[in-house]
């Protein structure tokens, strides 16, 4: 580019500012890349040519370290603003369009974050980046650009025990900690207690490794430094070679990255953990043990600030509204609002004649124009809501003097643009719960809201049914000469509501009563000092707060000229409101930092522009701590413009407590306002101390004035009761004054916690009995009563018993100069509860054309500098697509909406890091396993001895048959079939029935035994086969399967050998069974004795292992039985499992072998005696099912070597009790539980439960836990989820996930899927896969084989959407 060879800090003053201008432009999307690149190089042009003239120009790399490199340029003490922007320029040529919020710019801070940063260059640990298919994500375009706004906030802590710096009295702390207002003079006192500033050396142009995310705390995980980890686009072959826990050799990128999540994981942060594991839910977390080093309030208790006595002015209408009448009538010429038009012009002026002229009409058409003569719409004391755009005041003053002046109540309230407007439906609540039936708007803005076809106004989500009153004033009707509008004097009567959204996004109204806002603009008019005719500037919205309360309400009660500039004209032209001030020679202008910021960047050297008629600059937003860097930057621009440090007066205000202090406008030679240097380790554990230690984790606040005339406050503990705080401990601020909010209106449950406050000292003793209202402010009170702010309980996340204020962590995420991947400073900070505690969430918008290397740089960063910084771990970072996030109306990110939208999974980012391992730290102990030396019978006798018994259940005893004779005649399967044949010919034994439950075959005794001969005699035939050899039979459910039960047929080889896969040889004989032979056997074969193998059986388990049992003939009972054969997918199948669950009955074959295909239901007559056997067990202790029975089966078939595996499957002992009995495992988990029902021989009932498999759980910190119940846990987190599987890799959790929906949800599952896994089984998840359907392989039978998809995983055969590696 043009300045390679370009000095840019050595340029003159207007070119400087023309690049200045240049960048601003383009990262408000005003120019395109190409054309800022043309007009900043024929910028540049002259001077490069005289570079060139003078000396070869430096060799330029194009790699060079992005703006978060460690060689940035150390901001100096001269002009802030000036020199932040040209080390900007100087760290990176080639500016993009991404912006950083200059609101939160702090050159200590950043300093801060680059030396935090700096300390983890020499341990940077290989991260794995997420697997992503290219398809998962587009960017969405930028349709909306949008400046930022200060409404970024969070509601997330986190935990950490840091020792507190030496005790010190706040008025020692306070008055140690004041110097200039400006910030270098504050980095330069700030780091002259022996600190030298750090430095950094650039990092190397080869490395690009991503910078990993913070470190455990107190841990460091050394990896080699040359480690490169990149995401790998589908189908790219490339593999490393590692060994499994198993010392298994496998070759797979996944495998890898695994790996490197482990060894980032050797040593997570964890708290010390108490000995012993609690199952209570109550008591389950980990309480972390105090840290004796936690720094704890030392001061006096506060004692209740006063402020000065509200003087009483002859002059003072008696009620706002006679003001207005007055001004109207004496002073009709005089200017009351000036609107300005989109080019920051004036559109038109409105005097207090019109004002008032206006205002009556609306108010007699509002009472006697609408509705009938007989019954008017609306009486004195009904709300209706006002909705008017911001680019118009003057009809929004109008609207609100006329319902005043018609003792109706106004609610003023956003206009709304679409049914999916952010907090749309709680604005619904608003005007619900308020009773709002009347809507009063102007034409134009009527004629813009969005519409039904039929050409209706269209019914918003969530609100009530709305009548609109257009208030033009060729709407209204002149009253008649003798009506006048009845003003009484101020009571306590409502004048009007303000809206106001709670931490939660919930939308209240907040009343404020007639003497209120009349005692407000008195106590206004006496702490600014406001006279008759003076002009203010007004920038903020005028609907609420403080432009509500300076720029319509005070101004009319003193004469004032306002001048209104709407945000739409400070988006064109950033700088209109100080020309304004420059051309009509405003006393008073009313801004916030956002606007500080803006005129500070369009600012163009012009002679005739000059603020020395300011008196006073009020901050509507100075009670944010980051305000100050804004303050002094504006300062130090604007002061060679006559701009007087004294003017600048920040201010404390809520919507409950109205105005809270204000700082006054001072006079020239005044002392310096106050200033303190604290540290946030000290701030988070809710005192204050003065930042000594550590430079890295200092905020300097400045304070907000004294409190206002005639207001009472004190600092009480935010959390609790109202117990007054000490001097040196951060509380909220509680006001008691005539001038502030009286209700929520119609919710009088909350009001009472916030409006009826009486606070108490130590003892719980209430200081008095008046009381107060809590302002949901946090600070404490310095030195000369002056008031200091640190944070609002909007913004408070609370962490492990720690605070952490959003703006804080906004700061240290925007320090990281976010440049090359946050979409315009556009940071949202909030906090979600998991697991018993909340956790942080930091949603950012991603520029378009960054990169995902960048992005994952730029996350792995944020999370070193607020561990180094706050010390609290991020439990989740993500990126948005640009201008995706909700917004407020004036543009900010609408965080309850934000917040919303992340837990219901329809965020949609497109990067996103979860780090649950780092910052969940109250998880329970792992389960340890019992000493050697207590046994089992130890433990048998300790059960015994408390009063516990042994988990066993006995089935029914099989009582005599009639004819044991006849028993013992038909002693093999085959013998009792020929005899069933022969004297019960004609009973059915089998139904089949088909998908609707109808019967389509049935099999009765006869049939199936000539049946069986046919295929016996068919055998003998051409088979060729001898007595005990093995044959396979392979049919679907059905007659065939049925009827061929005493011998096994393969009829389709070939189709066997592709469904399983493997390579055979097929020289064995098969044929149909449809083409038999008609004659019968010559003999019937008998086994010699009984241990004879009858058949086998087999079983196939979702673990990926077929094993094939050897089933003997046994003991046959001659009952009469019915027998039900369903298809695996059975509708009735799901029915029949539920009844066997409601019986508690075991399976009627051993538990641990369940056919393939078929679900039998067997005569209570037939129940053979299956005792199951927990062993040691108590009851409901869920441990391995042993069972001995006559018909369990004896011994696997050709386990070649595995004789030891045999014994003890089939012939286990129990090492107590009974050492001579023989059982056979069932492979099943289970427990024993005694109902309250009665067995035929009168006892209670032990009912066996079988949870799951042994061989499918998985063994996470000394538990067992069974897939199914993760895998139906994960199902319900989304809409989207399909299908779920879950394994374990090298002790890591990995959760495989089936998306249904979109591929743009793909991201929107990883947290979601994390929390419920955490929530409902407190187990961490280490690996998210999400994959298309199908994915998850699934048997015949419909179990899942987990192993199959495990071992795809790991050769990187999935082909993923997305896989997120969890930190």
């Amino acid at each position: 580019m043009a300045e390679r060879g370009v000095d840019v800090s050595a340029l003159p003053q207007e070119v400087r500012e023309q690049l200045a201008e240049l960048d601003l432009e383009l990262s408000e999307g005003d120019i395109t890349q190409k054309g800022y690149e043309k007009k900043r190089a024929k910028v540049l042009a002259p001077y490069l040519t005289q570079t060139q003239n003078l000396a070869p120009p430096p060799a330029y790399d194009a790699q060079s370290p992005g703006p978060s490199s460690a060689s940035a340029p150390e901001p100096g003490p001269s002009n802030s603003s000036s020199s932040s922007s040209r080390h900007r320029r100087t760290r990176r040529p080639h500016r993009s369009s991404g912006t950083r919020d200059e609101r939160y710019r702090s050159d200590i801070h950043t300093e801060a974050v680059q030396a935090a940063l700096a300390k983890h260059k020499e341990e940077k640990m290989a991260l794995p980046m997420p697997t992503k298919r290219r398809s998962a994500y587009v960017q969405s375009p930028i349709d909306n650009c949008t400046p930022p706004d200060s409404s970024s906030s969070s509601d997330d802590e986190a935990v950490s025990s840091e020792s507190a710096g030496p005790q010190q009295s706040p008025d020692t702390w306070i008055n140690s900690s004041l110097h200039g207002s400006s910030t270098s003079s504050s980095a330069s006192s700030t780091l002259s207690h022996g600190e030298s500033r750090p430095t950094q050396a650039p990092q190397p142009q080869s490395q690009q490794v991503p910078p990993p995310p913070a470190p455990a705390r107190g841990s460091r995980v050394d990896l080699p430094s040359n480690a490169v980890v990149r995401g790998m686009s589908r189908g790219q072959s490339r593999s490393s070679m590692m060994e499994t826990a198993d010392g298994v050799p496998v070759s797979s990128r996944v495998s890898t990255k695994i790996q490197q999540l482990l060894n980032t994981l050797k040593r997570p942060k964890r708290p010390p953990l108490s000995e012993f594991f609690m199952d209570d839910q109550e008591e389950i977390v980990e309480v972390p043990q105090a840290d004796p080093n936690t720094p704890k309030p030392e001061g006096r208790q506060i004692i209740p600030v006063k402020g000065e006595p509200l003087g009483v002015v002859s002059n003072w209408p008696p009620a706002l509204q006679a003001a207005l009448a007055r001004w109207g009538a004496t002073q009709g010429k005089s200017p009351a609002l000036t609107a300005l038009d989109i080019t920051g012009k004036p559109l038109y002026t409105l005097t207090y004649g019109k004002l008032w002229s206006r205002s009556v009409k609306l108010a007699y058409t509002l009472l006697n124009k609408l509705g009938t003569k007989n019954e008017q719409i609306i009486k004195p004391g009904d709300r209706v809501a006002l909705v008017y755009p911001n680019s118009d005041p003057g009809m929004f003053w109008v609207a609100f003097y006329g319902c005043l002046l018609a003792e109706v109540i106004p609610v003023p309230i956003e206009v709304p643009l679409s049914r999916k407007d952010a907090g749309s439906s709680q604005v619904g609540f608003l005007l619900g719960s308020c009773g709002v039936g009347l809507a009063l708007t102007s034409e134009i803005c009527l004629k813009g809201l969005p519409k039904t076809p039929t050409g209706e106004i269209l019914q918003f989500k969530g609100w009530p049914r709305l009548k609109w009153v257009v208030t033009d004033s060729k709407y209204l009707t002149k009253p008649s000469k003798d009506w006048q509008p009845h003003i009484p004097t101020a009571n306590t009567d409502t004048a009007y509501i303000e809206y106001k959204a709670s931490k939660e996004g919930t939308v209240m109204g907040v009343a404020v009563s007639k003497v209120a806002m009349l005692t407000h603009c008195q106590a206004l008019t006496q702490a600014c000092n406001y006279c008759e005719g003076e002009t203010l500037v007004n920038v903020l919205d005028f609907k609420k707060d403080m432009g509500l309360w300076h720029g319509v309400l005070t101004s009319i009660m003193n004469r004032i000229h306002t001048i209104s500039v709407p945000y739409a004209v400070m988006k064109a032209c950033p700088q209109s409101w100080v020309q304004r001030v420059h051309i009509h020679k405003a006393r008073v202008a009313l801004a916030k930092c956002r606007d500080l910021h803006w005129a500070m960047m369009a600012h163009r050297e012009q002679r005739d522009t000059s603020l020395a008629s300011l008196r006073m600059l009020i901050v509507a937003d100075g009670a944010n701590p980051w305000s100050v860097s804004s303050c002094d930057a504006f300062l130090n621009v604007f002061q060679a413009h006559g701009l007087k440090s004294e003017v600048i007066c920040p201010c404390a205000t809520s919507p409950e407590a109205m105005t809270v202090a204000i700082r006054r406008p001072g006079v020239a030679g005044a002392p310096l306002p106050a200033r303190a240097v604290l540290s946030m380790t000290g701030l988070s554990h809710g005192v204050i101390r003065v930042n000594t230690e550590d430079k890295n984790s200092a905020l300097t606040v400045q304070d907000v004035g004294h409190v206002m005339p005639g207001a009472l406050m004190c600092i009480v503990k935010p959390d609790g009761p109202p117990m007054l705080c000490k001097t040196d401990e951060i509380g909220e601020i509680v006001v008691n004054s005539r001038a502030g909010g009286t209700m929520y209106y119609g919710l009088s449950g909350v009001t009472k916690n916030t409006f009826e406050v009486i606070p108490v000292n130590a003892s719980g003793t209430p200081i008095g009995e008046i009381p107060f209202v809590r302002s949901g402010l946090l600070g404490f009170v310095g030195p000369g009563s002056l008031i200091f702010v640190v944070g609002k309980n909007e913004g408070l996340l609370m962490v492990s018993g720690r605070r952490h204020n959003a703006d804080d962590l906004v700061a240290t995420a925007l320090a990281v100069e976010p440049v090359k991947t946050v979409y315009r400073g556009r940071i949202a900070v909030f906090s979600v509860t998991v697991f018993y505690d909340e956790r942080i969430v930091i949603v950012a918008e991603q520029r378009p054309d960054a990169s995902e290397e960048d992005s994952f740089q730029w996350m792995s960063r944020v999370l070193q500098a607020i561990d180094s910084i706050h010390q609290v771990g991020l439990y989740c970072l993500a990126l948005v697509p640009a201008n995706t996030l909700p917004k407020t109306p004036l543009g900010g990110i609408h965080i309850s909406d934000t917040k919303q939208l992340f837990l219901e999974g329809a965020l949609h980012p497109c990067n996103i890091l979860m780090c649950p391992h780092t910052c969940v730290t109250n998880m329970p102990k792992p389960r340890q396993k019992q000493p050697v030396g207590v046994g089992p019978a130890s433990i048998m006798v300790g059960n015994l001895v408390a009063g516990k018994r042994i988990a066993q259940a006995a089935g029914r005893d099989l009582g005599l048959i009639e004819d044991q004779d006849l028993v013992r005649k038909h002693h093999f399967l085959t013998e009792a079939l020929q005899w069933r044949a022969q004297t019960d010919p004609d009973h059915t034994l089998y139904v089949l029935l088909n998908a609707k439950g109808v019967a389509v075959c049935t099999a009765t005794c006869v049939q199936l035994h000539k049946r069986a001969e046919k295929i016996a005699a068919a055998l003998m035939e051409r088979s060729g086969i001898n007595i005990g050899e093995n044959v396979v039979l392979l049919y679907p459910p059905g007659k065939s399967h049925i009827l061929c039960p005493v011998l096994v047929v393969f009829e389709r080889l070939g189709q066997l050998k592709n469904y399983i896969g493997v390579k055979v040889k097929v020289t064995y004989p098969w044929f149909s069974p449809d083409d038999l032979p008609r004659k019968r056997p010559p003999t019937i074969y008998k086994p010699p004795n009984a241990e004879m193998i009858a058949y086998m059986d087999f079983s196939v388990s979702t673990t990926g292992m077929l094993t094939g049992v050897k089933v003997r003939d046994f003991s046959h009972h001659l009952n009469r039985f019915f027998l039900v054969i369903l298809g695996s997918r059975h509708p009735l199948l799901r029915r029949i499992r539920r009844l066997l669950r409601s019986l508690a009955r075991p399976p009627p074959l051993t538990l641990g072998h369940r056919p393939p295909f078929t679900l039998g239901l067997r005569s209570p007559l037939t129940q053979a005696r299956l005792p199951p056997v927990s062993h040691a067990s108590p009851p409901c202790v869920t441990l391995c099912i042993w069972v001995n029975s006559p018909h369990n089966a004896t011994e696997y078939y050709t386990i070649y070597g595995e004789e030891n595996l045999q014994a003890d499957h089939f012939n286990t002992k129990l090492s107590f009790g009974d050492p001579q009995t023989l059982w056979a495992r069932t492979g099943y988990l289970g427990f024993v539980k005694r109902t309250e029902l009665t067995d035929s021989s009168g006892d209670r009932h032990d009912a066996l439960f079988v949870v799951g498999s042994l061989d499918e759980t998985l063994e996470l910190r000394g538990l067992r836990y069974h897939p199914i119940d993760i895998e139906t846990s994960v199902s319900r987190a989304h809409r989207s989820i399909g299908e779920s599987a879950v394994f374990t890799w090298t002790n890591l959790l990995v959760v495989v996930a089936e998306l249904c929906g979109s591929e743009q949800d793909a991201l929107d599952l990883v947290p979601l899927v994390t929390n419920v896994v955490l929530e409902e089984h407190h187990l961490i998840v280490g690996v998210v896969v999400i994959v298309d359907p199908g994915v998850i392989p699934i048997n015949s039978r419909g179990e899942k084989q987990r192993m199959h998809l495990r071992d795809s995983f790991l050769a990187d055969q999935l082909d993923p959407i997305y896989v997120a590696y969890n930190m």
